[in-house]
């Protein structure tokens, strides 16, 4: 046995199961040790950043790691925007990166880099192997550090000849941390908080966005008239008919800011306080009010749920919290392509317990609204707010979840960023509906030109926010990497299109060219 082997025997003990991978020549031996273990399955990814992406998104639904495969300092480079993604959600991946042989970094060849300095800007756990038995317990480690807590990015560099060399250590499978137990004084201090008659709100994120902990939030909320908010990019929300809705806080600061109005508590579960995602001049960055008391019932690392109940307990909330009623029978909407026309549809045909991964950028704003009756589904959002995380992350949802429709609301700009996730979907037959929501414009810049208050716009100022001449064919692209697609023009056009989509399974995907609707 190699290293290589050793270490692809305790990472499938460990749970791993699924590596995206984009090799080169330094992991061939860790190449050759995946495809004869016979219980990890390999998934080949075009760009590192869409492995990244699909590790994050298996995660988000696992709440275990999948494993990426990268090729030195300059692939790992590759997967940084996905690997920082994935570090906001707060969930467990595991990286591993060949290197040169140890013996030959001397020569400092061509693809010679700082991985530890590459890897260290994105990763809670960066380790090095030191032999080829070493390889394995580094492995090991590196699965433990992963699952701490909520989750973590963790990263195992593997020179060539570790992986090479012979191994005859065994090595056990780590025992995970998992999450940690809320303070008695915050649950006491919760709880004292919410008698006390202060207009409060629950600002919730991470795990507390999960059904179970989100019904506890709804039995607080029905008990003493708290209100109940969600953090504005959620790893993973809940949502949909017969589920607890608490209300998401908008993207832009002056919305938000709205929305925390006349608050003096605010109870912080699984997140951190709310801040603005730029600064802008003359507004300011902190988005409580005023004089707001802010406190923390759970971290992100601690348990949602069990500090909820607790709380309920404690003030005896042992009503029922309000629930989403179920959207009623209506009509297929009809005329111009508009986000909410899109939203409709979906609560039309998408089916229970769908997975969205919602990378809408602006049209989200209409759509996501237009959702809360459907079926009960999950909703993925881009936690980092670095773009092109949306196709690589239904791939890996679709891969952890295959029972499971998943339906990606993909921007026709950050599209682009990692359109090579179709390829994947369609050599692994993912169960996956993407919707390009065409409006040949970076939408979102053009909105916050306007915000930062950046000067007149020349037409060389448009240039840099305008996706056309040549218009992107989103068709054309995707059948070139093998998913079939249609173009839809109107509300009637769509939602057939979808409705046909919904019923098959398989990668589809759907050029909605819609008629923006500016917030």
């Amino acid at each position: 046995m190699n290293g290589a082997e050793n270490l692809l025997q305790t990472l499938v003990a460990a749970g791993v199961e699924v590596c995206f991978a984009n090799p080169g020549t330094s992991e061939m031996h860790l190449v050759s040790a995946i495809g004869n273990s016979g219980r990890m399955r390999p998934v080949l990814c075009l760009f590192e950043g869409v492995a990244s992406g699909a590790a994050d998104g298996y995660a988000r639904m696992l709440d275990r790691p999948a494993l990426t495969l990268l090729h030195l300092g300059s692939g790992f480079a590759n997967s940084m925007a996905n690997q920082h993604n994935a570090r906001r959600a707060h969930v467990p991946l595991v990286n591993m990166v060949g290197d040169h042989a140890t013996y030959h970094l001397q020569y400092d060849a061509p693809l010679t880099s700082d991985i530890v300095g590459h890897a260290s800007l994105v990763s809670d756990f960066v380790r090095v192997s030191e032999s080829a038995n070493d390889l394995a317990v580094a492995g090991a480690e590196a699965v433990r550090a992963s699952l701490r807590g909520a989750g973590r990015v963790a990263t195992l560099i593997a020179p060539a000849n570790h992986a090479w060399e012979p191994a005859a250590q065994a090595v056990a499978p780590p025992e995970p941390a998992g999450l940690e137990a809320a303070g008695e004084t915050a649950i006491e201090a919760a709880a004292s908080g919410l008698g006390s008659g202060s207009k409060t709100a629950l600002l919730l994120g991470g795990r507390a966005l999960r059904e179970k902990a989100l019904d506890a939030a709804g039995r607080i909320a029905a008990a003493t008239g708290a209100r109940l908010l969600c953090e504005v990019f959620p790893t993973r929300l809940q949502r949909g008919a017969g589920r607890v809705a608490p209300r998401r806080l908008p993207y832009f600061a002056e919305a938000a800011m709205e929305a925390l109005q006349g608050l003096e508590q605010l109870i912080l579960v699984g997140t951190r306080a709310p801040v603005a995602f730029f600064a802008y001049p003359g507004k300011p960055g902190w988005l409580a009010p005023e004089g707001c008391e802010i406190s923390t019932l759970a971290t992100v690392d601690e348990d949602p749920l069990a500090a909820l109940t607790a709380v309920a307990d404690r003030i005896g909330a042992r009503g029922e919290a309000e629930l989403v009623a179920a959207a009623p029978e209506v009509p297929a909407p009809a005329g111009p392509l508009t986000p909410v026309a899109i939203g409709q549809s979906l609560v039309r045909t998408m089916p229970q317990d769908a997975i969205v991964v919602d990378e809408a950028a602006t049209c989200g704003m209409g759509i996501f609204p237009a959702t809360l009756q459907a079926r009960r589904h999950d909703w993925l959002t881009l936690t980092g707010g670095a773009i092109g995380y949306g196709l690589p992350a239904a791939l890996g949802a679709a891969i952890a979840c295959p029972n499971r429709k998943v339906v990606s609301l993909q921007a026709d700009g950050s599209v682009m960023y990692t359109v090579q996730a179709l390829w994947s979907m369609a050599r692994e037959q993912a169960d996956v509906t993407v919707v390009i929501l065409n409006n040949r414009s970076y939408a979102i810049l053009n909105i916050e030109l306007a915000r930062v208050g950046a000067g007149q716009p020349t037409p060389a100022t448009m240039s840099m926010l305008d996706l056309s001449r040549p218009d992107l064919d989103f068709v054309a692209l995707a059948q070139g990497l093998g998913v079939a697609a249609t173009r839809a023009t109107t509300a009637e056009e769509f939602d057939a299109q979808l409705a046909g989509a919904m019923g098959r399974p398989g990668p589809r995907l759907i050029e909605a060219m819609v008629v923006q609707q500016m917030p």
